[in-house]
């Protein structure tokens, strides 16, 4: 089987969000299993200079975008079994950040547009195109209106991956001629029109052949109102080919026993001293006071509303006025999220420290020395903190929501060989509180909270079960062409 995997960013390359790690991991964990899986993305220039000089150049052209005559450029670089083309042009590409310029639909439908045209180039027909948020969404939409005079396109089928509803790529609507080039007939059926303006995603879910997004209880709740962004209604409209698959991470990076940003290596059968020797040593460079049964409470998160921040500055005074507990926070965001934390810390100076920067040697070790991991998010598509978390034993308290819900298993006393967190349902702080208080109150046990760390390092949440998922949906994908 022959997959060729569109997004707009991977790790090792460039990484502004989650999809880069879905991006580098995935395609690894197929190919590891013998698909033939290669990865497409723009060439930015961000990307850094050790891996670009590395860079096979193999093509050069000239590509129509709408009226203009632009170049383009494909480069190529292998890595452990998987090769990734990297579409090339300086004036779109070679710029500071990924995303959040004016010109971001012309920039990506130059990215899709590139992807489908040169594939003679490169030599290599896909069975399958998985296409990956609204930056990529136009590819099934070109291979259908552009390319099926040619039996080899013809043969392509698609995936589309919504990673964030939220972000759906909506421009004015002038883009449609400008732009793309397309005849207005595609937005006048509503297959582009969105509120008087063009929506990517939209146009992207009808075209795909299939469409799949990150948990399979996300699934569900972006076909209602509540979750759906507007497009609950199209949704529910391609039930019938809509799934879910929850995201893994690279467990040869995230692993307590060999990560070198750790103060200490530590795996399961240690995990609860090996847990506390990091916890004092992050407490001494925190400048918080050193005590090894001092719950830490943590969160490594964006600062905006989607991640539940509005719970947490709700009731944070109150837990860490009445309970022995210390917090610990890193991420940065809204201002006035940063704000208030700021003077959190002002406030409890021996009970919080707040980090308003991002720091992923910080980040790795505030998982391994954490006890309680919150993630109240008001949604989360499939969320890979908590999955961090556990995997370093850090037992998460999160709203039962998307992939959180998916991944994190209620613990019950009367049957604790099961449980590797702790969930509410309602978004209310009061609920998340408590749902707070049940987690310090197994704290307390030291069975029990041997027995919860035990359970969450040894849920499985690794590529390779993930991996399989999608193997057998491209194959569904190709049996219904």
């Amino acid at each position: 089987m022959k997959v060729l995997y569109v997004a707009s960013e991977a790790v090792p390359f460039v990484k502004t969000g989650g999809l880069a790690d879905v991006a580098g991991a995935l395609p690894h964990a197929l190919a590891a299993d013998g698909i033939d899986c290669r990865v497409i993305l723009p060439k930015y220039g961000a990307i850094p200079e050790e891996l670009r000089s590395s860079m096979e150049h193999v093509y050069d052209g000239i590509l129509n975008v709408a009226w203009r005559d632009k170049f383009v450029g494909i480069d190529k670089y292998v890595s452990d079994g998987v090769t990734y083309y990297f579409v090339d042009n300086e004036e779109y590409y070679n710029r500071e950040g990924c995303y959040g310029y004016p010109d971001d639909a012309e920039r990506f439908s130059f990215f899709c547009r590139a992807v489908l045209n040169l594939l003679p180039a490169l030599d290599f027909w896909p069975d399958v195109i998985h296409a990956n948020d609204w930056h990529a969404a136009l590819v099934p939409v070109l291979l259908r209106l552009e390319h099926m005079d040619d039996e080899r396109y013809r043969r392509i089928r698609t995936l589309f991956t919504i990673h964030n509803l939220k972000y759906q790529g909506v421009f004015p609507k002038d883009v449609m001629e400008d732009v793309l080039g397309l005849d207005w007939r595609y937005y006048n059926n509503g297959d582009f029109e969105f509120f008087g303006a063009v929506n990517f995603m939209k146009a992207g879910i009808i075209y795909a052949d299939c469409v799949s997004t990150v948990s399979s209880t996300y699934a569900e709740e972006i076909r209602y109102e509540y979750y759906g962004e507007h497009l609950d209604g199209l949704l529910r409209s391609r039930s019938a080919d809509l799934c879910g698959i929850v995201n893994g991470i690279d467990y040869g990076v995230y692993d307590p026993e060999t990560d070198a940003n750790l103060y200490v290596n530590y795996g399961p059968k240690n995990a609860v001293e090996g847990k506390t020797d990091n916890k004092v040593r992050l407490q001494k460079d925190l400048g918080l006071p050193k005590n090894r049964r001092t719950p830490m409470i943590a969160m490594v998160t964006r600062l905006v509303e989607n991640k539940g921040i509005d719970l947490v500055v709700r009731v944070l005074d109150e837990i860490l006025m009445h309970e022995n507990v210390q917090f610990v926070l890193l991420g940065t965001g809204d201002r006035s999220y940063e704000d208030w934390f700021r003077e959190l810390a002002w406030r409890f100076p021996n009970k919080a420290s707040i980090n308003i920067r991002f720091s992923n040697e910080l980040a790795q070790r505030i998982y391994a020395a954490s006890d309680i991991f919150l993630m109240p998010s008001m949604f989360e598509p499939c969320g890979l903190s908590q999955i961090i978390a556990m995997r370093y034993g850090s037992i998460p308290v999160v709203r039962e929501t998307g992939g959180l819900k998916d991944t994190v298993v209620q613990f019950d006393r009367a049957d604790p060989d099961k449980g590797n967190g702790f969930l509410f349902y309602e978004y209310n702080a009061h609920e998340m509180m408590y749902a707070l208080k049940r987690a310090l109150a197994a704290y307390a046990n030291l069975r029990e909270w041997r027995q919860l760390i035990f359970t969450a390092m040894h849920s499985d949440f690794s590529w390779t079960r993930s991996a399989k998922a999608y193997e057998k949906l491209y194959e569904r994908i190709m049996a219904g062409a």
